[in-house]
């Protein structure tokens, strides 16, 4: 299949997951399972063997986020989980902050995922973006957990990772994906401040 039509599918998915996350609709791992199935024919063509590789992860971080904010649950109830209830049965998991304890669990695998994926590009592929591939992947490995536990500071994540990956794929002519990222790097900020809202809620 041509991949200037796969990439341009692609996009067009990947603004309606856009759209979803910003929304923080459940329905948002439908287009999850479906992107990274697309994009990992893309990046293995382009020579980004760990955005390649990270997609097989995406498969999998998708199908849990699914299943966790279906059916998983917090100590006690907030009011926006209350609200959730309320009018969508389909979204009653809470958006919270990342619990303290996390930060240096995650920290250190940012650090491992990063070297490693780094090591492997470097030593057994032709890559000629290893340490920008390996930042976006590890820290993607990040942002994509925080996201299925629905963390609001997710997004902090995705706004670096956007932006490097706006500029990374421009290198590799990957206009329309590059396009897309830009435009994840804006609407993130809106995300955030969405998610933020959607906490407050009574």
């Amino acid at each position: 299949m041509d991949m200037n039509f796969l990439e341009i599918f692609g996009t067009v998915v990947g603004l309606v997951y856009l759209w979803l996350e910003y929304r923080a609709s459940i329905y948002l791992w439908i287009a999850g399972i479906i992107m990274p199935a697309i994009y990992i024919f893309v990046y293995y063509k382009a020579g980004l063997y760990a955005d390649f590789g990270i997609n097989i992860y995406y498969l999998i971080a998708a199908v849990y986020g699914w299943f966790f904010w279906m059916w998983g649950r917090r100590k006690g109830k907030s009011r926006e989980s209350a609200y959730m209830e309320k009018n969508d049965k389909l979204q009653q998991l809470s958006i919270v902050h990342t619990p303290c304890r996390y930060y240096l669990p995650l920290f250190f695998v940012f650090i491992i995922s990063f070297l490693g994926i780094a090591w492997i590009l470097i030593e057994y592929t032709d890559s000629n973006v290893p340490w920008l591939d390996s930042f976006t992947t590890a820290l993607s490995i990040v942002g994509m957990w925080m996201l299925a536990r629905k963390y609001i500071e997710q997004w902090f994540a995705w706004i670096l990772v956007d932006i490097v990956c706006c500029g990374l794929y421009i290198y590799k002519d990957l206009y329309f994906t590059s396009a897309l990222y830009g435009l994840y790097s804006i609407i993130a900020i809106f995300g955030y401040f969405k998610w933020k809202r959607l906490m407050s809620v009574p």
